[in-house]
């Protein structure tokens, strides 16, 4: 993937896992989303067993907004709709292939906007209420 990735004109900073070794997943989740917070990337990628706690850790980060998705519908709405900066796959749910292709496709997808962007709001607004006051709101 990372090379595909770079091919098509990204820059990629990977982050691990380095090994087929058992590990725990909210480590990488809380490297790649505190990276995304930080601006240090524009977006980030999390592949786990299904996706589903790599986003429920990465969304734990202010300015994260951590999407899992499986099929590409889900993942053109993850960006242009919900405006996601984390995309979250599993390697349980999907083959590598479809995880490649949903990954380059997502990055393709633009932000729509309007009433999107409202809605965006006022999730940074829920973030601000509960995380306290956040450069990303």
């Amino acid at each position: 993937m990372v090379a595909v990735l770079e091919q098509l004109g990204h820059r990629v900073t990977d982050m691990g896992t380095d090994s087929a070794e058992r590990c725990d997943y909210p480590d990488y989740a809380e490297r790649v989303a505190n990276a995304v917070s930080a601006g240090e990337a524009d977006r980030g990628v999390l592949i786990c067993g299904t996706g589903i706690g790599m986003s429920i850790a990465a969304n734990k980060i202010p300015g994260v907004r951590a999407a899992v998705v499986w099929d590409r519908y889900s993942t053109e709405v993850s960006r242009s709709h919900n405006d996601a900066n984390v995309l979250c796959l599993g390697a349980r749910t999907n083959t590598p292939q479809t995880i490649l292709d949903l990954v380059t496709y997502w990055l393709t997808v633009p932000h729509e906007g309007g009433r999107h962007a409202r809605r965006i709001s006022k999730i940074q607004d829920i973030e601000a209420r509960n995380f306290g006051a956040s450069e990303h709101g």
